[in-house]
């Protein structure tokens, strides 16, 4: 009876293992980034008894400091530093700060790197001898606000098990929207410091714009449509501190820094200080 128990479980369990083992050799699951909207990193398969290669990964990226475009498309290229490991693999993806959602289009560039997770996440094809990989992201054609890619790797001993890897993790982070001088909107914004209000006046030619106040976490608190007739912001709800206003007219983008209640709000640093 108990070998015939014994059995039946090796009936569910060799093929369970094999089938894992397999798509394991296909490269990495979906979702292992390590970034807060993932499941995790390559160490939830890889974690027992880690190995040590000296293991770093870097992210590069053609995206200038200054901040992406809307509907631009950057190169990308992962690279995975070690000593030792005879294979690498890695899972890469981008996510909005504000709330980690995933953002913008990622497409391969050649048979190394293959999209998983419903093209949410960027990863190796397959478990290689190669410690780089190239590819492409695609911004979104509205503003995200600031974004951040994620990216695991994993120095692995090639084996075929989940002992003796090595796992690592890197981020670039806090990317913000730039904008190009062809398309910056330029503004005036008073009263600032504000107490109840803040007047938005256009240059000659705009009409009508869409004005945002965000807090500096990345969260809109005001969202307006704005015109020459009508171009002031209540701002009395908004607590003491220091805001992000953007202002949309077409293709054209203005962002200024807005200050609420001045002198409360030195007054509130302050008190954190001391």
């Amino acid at each position: 009876m108990k070998k015939n128990i014994i059995f039946r479980v090796l009936l569910v369990v060799i093929p369970a293992i094999s089938l894992i083992l397999m798509s394991l050799s296909n490269g990495a699951p979906a979702g292992w980034s390590g970034s807060p909207g993932d499941l995790g990193t390559c160490y939830n398969c890889h974690d027992v008894t880690p190995g040590n290669f000296n293991a770093s990964i870097d992210i590069s990226t053609t995206i200038p400091a200054s901040g992406y475009e809307l509907s631009t498309t950057y190169d990308f290229t992962v690279t995975l530093s070690e000593s030792g490991a005879s294979k690498h693999g890695f899972a890469l993806t981008a996510e909005r700060d504000i709330d980690n959602t995933k953002v913008g289009t990622f497409t391969p560039t050649d048979s190394n790197t293959r999209l998983v997770n419903d093209g949410g996440n960027i990863a190796q094809s397959n478990p290689s001898s190669g410690n780089s990989w190239t590819f492409t992201w695609t911004s979104p054609s509205t503003d995200p606000g600031s974004i951040t890619f994620y990216a695991a790797g994993n120095a692995a001993n090639g084996d075929v098990g989940p002992s003796g890897d090595h796992v690592v993790t890197s981020t670039l982070s806090n990317v913000p929207l730039g904008v190009s001088e062809a398309r910056r909107l330029e503004f005036k914004l008073f009263p600032n410091p504000s107490i109840d209000v803040v007047n938005i006046q256009f240059p000659s030619g705009v009409l009508m714009a869409e004005a945002e106040i965000f807090d500096y976490a990345g969260r809109k608190l005001i969202s307006k449509k704005i015109s020459s007739n009508d171009h002031q912001i209540v701002t009395r709800d908004l607590a003491s501190g220091i805001y992000i206003i953007r202002v949309f007219a077409g293709k054209k983008i203005g962002v200024q820094t807005l200050i609420k209640n001045y002198i409360n709000y030195l007054q509130t640093l302050i008190n954190k200080r001391f």
